[in-house]
């Protein structure tokens, strides 16, 4: 049996749209055993209402890929998955399905994608690698698409950093919140967002946390992401008031992640309180960061 934890992770970390983010110590496990015949899927924890059970297991059709390039037939598969990361909530679930159901079938294959060919077909199936790479490399990672190649560094992340996660009790589709964004910016938008992703980055490699509040602000994506989530610029400004170092949607949300180095309690209670007053119930969680990506727990 191979098992495979996956981190969850937070995607564009404000202003780094589809090409930042973060893994967070939360974590699905994959469980894939070759069988005789047909397909066995097995769904325990978040999800295990709504995921597919059959072929158009999101898991399943990953490690499909990963077979038919390596030329491996099999006949059956048994797949169990435990799962921690809330479904489509903005913290990488599907990310999570992708990278497991690849990295376990490659290593029933004998190992044959390396780490960066992995990183590739992952982002191929999810469409950008900005949860992809750092569900595999763990910490913090940029990445970028450079015609097919996926070019990506990582950082540590700063000594003493967590993410307080608000996490509505709704879905938010990552195909409905990305149609909410327009097709063209303005060229002072895309200009404020150049600085402050670079600012961002800078910060976050130097450990400079006093940065984050001026360098995780976004003008290309949140705004208009907003109306979809009842409370949220609330939410963002009473995380701030908290404490908060920066705040910002996690990927293409429901959730808010608050990075902050203190004050983690109360960060996390004004976080739920201000959802709860705009009429949204949510659980929030107070997450490490994960230095650790993907990694095989079992292979027998």
């Amino acid at each position: 049996m191979i098992r495979v934890q996956v981190p969850a992770t937070t995607a564009n970390m404000g202003p780094g749209f589809d090409c930042l983010g973060m893994a967070l110590e939360l974590h699905n496990v994959v469980e894939m055993i070759p069988s005789s015949r047909g397909v066995v899927i097995e769904v325990c924890g978040e999800g295990a209402a709504e995921i597919p059970r059959d072929e158009n297991n999101l898991v399943f059709q990953s490690a499909r890929r990963v077979f038919m390039q390596a030329g491996f037939p099999v006949a059956g598969l048994k797949i169990r998955l435990v799962n921690q990361i809330p479904v489509a909530r903005g913290l990488g679930s599907s990310t999570a399905a992708i990278v497991g159901g690849i990295i376990a079938a490659n290593i029933l294959t004998g190992g044959k994608l390396s780490v960066r060919d992995m990183i590739t077909l992952a982002s191929s199936i999810e469409g950008h690698p900005d949860n992809v790479a750092p569900a595999i490399l763990g910490g913090i990672v940029v990445s970028v698409d450079d015609d097919g190649e996926i070019k990506y560094l990582k950082i540590e992340p700063p000594f003493g950093l967590k993410g307080v996660v608000a996490i509505p009790d709704f879905n938010l589709v990552t195909k409905i919140s990305r149609e909410a964004i327009p097709a063209q910016v303005l060229f002072q938008d895309a200009a404020f967002n150049v600085g402050r992703v670079a600012l961002l980055v800078a910060a976050l490699h130097q450990g400079d946390l006093s940065m984050l509040g001026a360098a995780m602000e976004d003008r290309l994506h949140q705004s208009f992401r907003s109306p979809l989530i009842p409370g949220l610029k609330k939410v963002l400004a009473a995380a701030k008031l908290a404490g908060a170092r920066g705040v910002t949607l996690s990927g293409a949300g429901p959730s808010v992640i608050a990075f902050a180095d203190s004050n983690f309690e109360l960060i996390a209670r004004v976080m739920g309180e201000t959802f709860q007053q705009n009429g949204i119930k949510s659980r929030v969680l107070v997450l490490k960061p994960s230095p650790i990506g993907a990694r095989a727990l079992e292979v027998k």
